[in-house]
C-alpha cells in the first residue's frame, strides 16, 4: 500500500506558522472574497483555507524540504484521499481537491452538507443564469409590487419597533433605546442622522449627536428611549423588565420608517403612511390565502444554548422569526425554486442562495447604517437574540440593497463559480501577500454519496454526505490523511442555529435525500457542554479516523479551548483511541475582531494545529519532559510573536495547555484536576514570561 505522507512532515517540525498566519490574517478580514467557494452559505466557525492548504502540503511535505514553497506551488497530490469528518463549510475539500487529492466531506448536519456540496460541485453558468431568470419570472414582480410606495418607489428598506404593554398602566412602550435610527458607521466624520419621534413616530434628519429636538408635532425628543438595558420605561413613568413584560407573548412590531430608492438615484427616509399599512395588511391576507403546497417554513424552537434567548422572548416557531411581508415574498421565492424541473445542481446551488438569503431576512436583523453594509445578520452574536428595532429588507432587492436574493446571486453564486473555474491563493511575497493563479487546480468534483461509487469515479471526486463520522463505510486503511476542525465542547452549538435554514430547506429538497426530518440535531454530535460526553463524542470519531487511515498516515486538526477541561477531554480522547500527538502548531486563527471573542476573557487569535499519528505505527511524541514540551511551545509562541503576528494571553495559555497536556498523555500520566492545575500554573507563568503580564490561572 503506498504511504504518500512522509515519515516525518514539515507539519511536525519545520511548519510555516509565521508565513501561513500573516496570509491568513489578509483572508481573515474578507473570507468570502479571497475563498468565495465556501461562503456560499452561512456555516459557523469557519476556518481559513490558506492554512488549511498549508497544513496539507505540510503534511505532504519531508521534514527539512522547503514547506513554504510547497505551499505556493502547483503540487499534485493525485492519488491522495484526505478526510474531513467535521466538514462544516468545505474548507479542507475545498483545499484538497484544489491540490489534486480525492476529498471525504462528512458532517452530522444536513445544512453543512448542503454548503459542502456547493463548495466542491461544479455548476453550468448558462443553466445556473437560465435558473435565476425563471424564478425571476415567476416571482419578482409581486415581490416588487409589497415593497413600493404610493407613487411606484421602491422601497428598500423598512424600520420596525417592537412594542410591549406597561404591566403597571397598560400604556403601549415603543423599545427605542435612542430616537437615532440612521447614522454614518464613521459619525464625526459624517455626523447627518435620522431622528424618529418614539412618541408619534415622525421622521426628521439631524445629528446623531444632538441635545434635544422637536418633532413637527411638538412633541421633545432626547437622546434617552424607553429602554436601557433589559428595563423599560413607559410614558407615565413607571419601570418595569421587558421580559416580564411579555407575559407569555412576542412583542408587538410597529413599522416607523422606511428607506425609498428616488428615481435619480438617490435614497430618501420617509414615514409610514395609511397607504403603506394598507401594503401591509394586503401581505396578512395574501398570506393567509396562500396554497397549501406552499414553502412556508415549519417547526418549533427546541431548547439550547443558543436558542433559549429567542424562546425567553416567546418565539416558539421558526415562523415567528417573519413578519407576514417577508413570509409572503420568501414564500414566493422558495416555492419558484422548489419548483425548478430537474434536481439539477444548479437547482440546488439556487436553493442554497435562498437559505442564505433568509439571515438577512427576519425580525432578528438589524440596521448597521450609512456608509456600510445596511442589513446587521441575524447571527452576528452566534444566538438567535431578538432585536428590538429590526429591519425588513426587500428580499429580492435592487443593486442598492444588501443581503438581498438579487445580489448575493452575483456576490455569491457567481464569485464562486469564477473561483472554482480559476481559483486564486494568497501567498508572501516579499514584504507583501498577494493573489496568484496556476497554484491550484479548478473544483470541479464528481460527487458521491457512498464509498463505493467514490471509489470508483476517475478524476476529481468528493464523497460528500450528512453522517457521524464515528461510523462510516469507508474500509480499513483507505485514508491518506485526516484534516478537520473539530466542534469545540462549549461554543456555537450549530445545529440550534441551523435549525432556523432547515424549517425552509426540508420542504425544498435541495438535492435527492436531503432530511426531511423536523430538526437537524442528531444522536452522536460531539458538540456537547459536558466535558466527559463531549469527550466521549469526539473519541468514537478519533478511533473511527483511526481505522480507516493507512498505515503511516496522520491525523492534523485546529483547535481552541477557553477552559482547560476542553483541552484534557480532546487530548484523553486521543490517547483513549489510539493516538499520539506528534506536534502542536499555532497559526493564525478567526478574525481577531470577532463579537464573540471580542467578549471573552482573554480573547484568541491562534488556533493550535494538533498533529497526530498512530500509536500501532510506532509514533511517539517528539519532547522528553515537560520542560522540553514547554521550551518547544515558547519557542514557537515567540516566533510567531516575533514575526508581528499578535499572540495575545488567551493563545499563550491555549497552545501551552496542548503542548503540555499532549506530552504527559504521552507518558500515561493521568490528566486529572491536579495536573491540569499544574499545567495551568505553567500557562500562567508563561504568559507572564511572553506577554509581561497575566490574569490568575484558573477554567477558563
Amino acid at each position: 500500500m503506498k504511504v504518500v505522507v512522509p515519515e516525518l512532515t514539515s507539519l511536525e517540525s519545520n511548519f510555516p506558522a509565521a508565513m501561513l498566519s500573516g496570509v491568513g490574517t489578509k483572508e481573515s478580514w474578507r473570507k468570502e472574497v479571497h475563498r468565495p467557494a465556501t461562503s456560499t452559505h452561512k456555516w459557523w466557525a469557519k476556518r481559513l483555507g490558506t492554512v488549511f492548504r498549508g497544513i496539507i502540503t505540510s503534511a505532504m511535505t519531508p521534514d527539512g524540504a522547503d514547506a513554504v514553497g510547497a505551499y505556493g506551488s502547483s503540487l499534485d497530490l493525485a492519488g491522495a484521499t484526505v478526510l474531513d469528518p467535521f466538514s462544516g463549510s468545505g474548507v479542507t475539500g475545498v483545499e484538497a481537491l484544489k491540490l489534486g487529492a480525492k476529498a471525504v466531506c462528512f458532517d452530522i448536519n444536513p445544512v453543512a452538507t448542503l454548503v459542502q456540496r456547493q463548495a466542491v460541485q461544479p455548476w453550468d453558468l448558462g443553466a445556473l443564469e437560465t435558473a435565476y431568470k425563471e424564478v425571476e419570472s415567476a416571482c419578482r414582480s409581486e415581490v416588487d409590487r409589497l415593497h413600493r410606495t404610493e407613487d411606484g418607489r421602491t422601497v428598500l428598506y423598512y424600520f420596525w419597533v417592537a412594542t410591549v404593554c406597561c404591566p403597571e398602566c397598560s400604556d403601549a412602550v415603543r423599545l427605542f433605546d435612542s430616537p437615532v435610527f440612521s447614522k454614518n458607521a464613521y459619525p464625526k466624520r459624517v455626523p447627518k442622522a435620522q431622528i424618529v419621534c418614539p412618541e408619534c413616530l415622525s421622521v426628521q434628519e439631524g445629528r446623531y449627536d444632538f441635545v434635544a429636538e422637536a418633532c413637527p408635532n411638538g412633541h421633545a425628543i432626547t437622546q434617552r428611549g424607553a429602554v436601557r438595558g433589559q428595563m423599560a420605561t413607559c410614558g407615565n413613568g413607571h419601570s418595569f423588565k421587558i421580559l416580564g413584560a411579555l407575559n407569555g407573548s412576542r412583542p408587538g412590531y410597529e413599522m416607523y420608517a422606511k428607506m425609498v430608492a428616488n428615481s435619480d438615484g438617490s435614497k430618501s427616509y420617509e414615514a409610514i403612511t395609511d397607504w403603506d399599512l394598507k401594503l401591509y395588511d394586503e401581505c396578512v391576507e395574501a398570506l393567509e390565502g396562500l396554497p397549501q403546497s406552499a414553502v412556508l417554513p415549519c417547526g418549533r424552537l427546541a431548547p439550547g444554548n443558543n436558542t433559549d434567548q429567542a424562546l425567553k422572548w416567546n418565539f416558539r416557531e421558526w415562523r415567528d422569526f417573519f413578519n407576514a411581508r417577508q413570509l409572503l415574498s420568501l414564500s414566493l421565492i422558495a416555492t419558484a425554486i422548489r419548483d425548478l424541473t430537474g434536481p439539477a445542481p444548479e437547482r440546488e446551488a439556487l436553493c442554497a442562495l435562498f437559505s442564505g438569503t433568509l439571515e438577512f431576512n427576519n425580525l432578528f436583523t438589524s440596521f448597521k447604517g450609512e456608509g456600510t453594509g445596511a442589513v446587521r445578520h441575524m447571527f452576528s452574536h452566534h444566538i438567535l437574540k431578538p432585536e428590538r428595532t429590526p429591519l425588513e429588507a426587500h428580499p429580492w432587492g435592487t443593486p442598492q440593497s444588501s443581503g438581498a436574493f438579487s445580489t448575493l446571486f452575483k456576490s455569491r453564486l457567481q464569485r464562486a463559480h469564477e473561483y472554482k473555474t480559476k481559483p486564486v491563493d494568497l501567498v508572501e511575497r516579499g514584504a507583501a501577500i498577494e493573489r496568484i493563479s496556476g497554484a491550484s487546480k479548478p473544483v470541479s468534483a464528481s460527487i458521491a454519496g457512498s464509498w463505493e461509487s467514490f471509489a470508483s469515479i476517475e478524476g476529481q471526486a468528493a464523497y460528500v454526505a450528512t453522517r457521524n463520522s464515528a461510523a462510516t463505510d469507508i474500509p480499513d486503511e483507505s485514508v491518506d490523511l485526516v484534516v478537520t476542525d473539530p466542534p469545540y465542547m462549549d461554543n456555537v452549538h450549530y445545529a440550534e442555529l441551523a435549525d432556523f435554514f432547515h424549517a425552509w430547506l426540508q420542504h425544498m429538497q435541495p438535492y435527492t435525500g436531503y432530511s426531511d426530518a423536523p430538526t437537524t440535531r442528531r444522536l452522536g454530535e460531539v458538540q456537547h457542554a459536558d466535558p466527559v460526553e463531549f469527550g466521549k463524542a469526539i473519541e468514537a470519531v478519533w478511533a473511527e479516523s483511526a481505522r480507516v487511515l493507512k498505515p503511516g498516515g496522520l491525523l492534523a486538526f485546529t483547535f481552541h479551548q477557553a477552559r482547560i477541561s476542553g483541552w484534557v477531554q480532546v487530548v484523553e480522547s486521543l490517547r483513549r483511541s489510539g493516538w499520539v500527538v506528534t506536534a502542536v502548531q499555532p497559526v493564525k486563527g478567526e478574525m481577531t475582531t470577532s463579537v464573540v471573542k471580542a467578549g471573552a476573557r482573554e480573547p484568541s487569535n491562534l488556533d493550535s494545529i494538533v498533529v497526530c499519528r498512530r500509536v500501532v505505527d510506532g509514533a511517539t511524541n517528539p519532547n522528553s519532559s515537560v520542560e522540553e514540551a514547554l521550551a518547544t511551545a515558547t519557542k514557537e509562541l515567540t516566533d510567531l510573536r516575533d514575526a508581528q503576528i499578535d499572540v495575545g494571553a488567551g493563545d499563550v495559555r491555549s497552545v501551552i495547555r496542548g503542548s503540555l497536556l499532549a506530552y504527559l498523555a504521552s507518558t500515561g500520566v493521568d490528566l486529572d484536576e491536579s495536573v491540569a492545575a499544574q499545567v495551568d500554573s505553567l500557562a500562567t507563568e508563561s504568559i507572564k514570561t511572553l506577554l509581561g503580564s497575566g490574569p490568575d490561572s484558573g477554567d477558563h
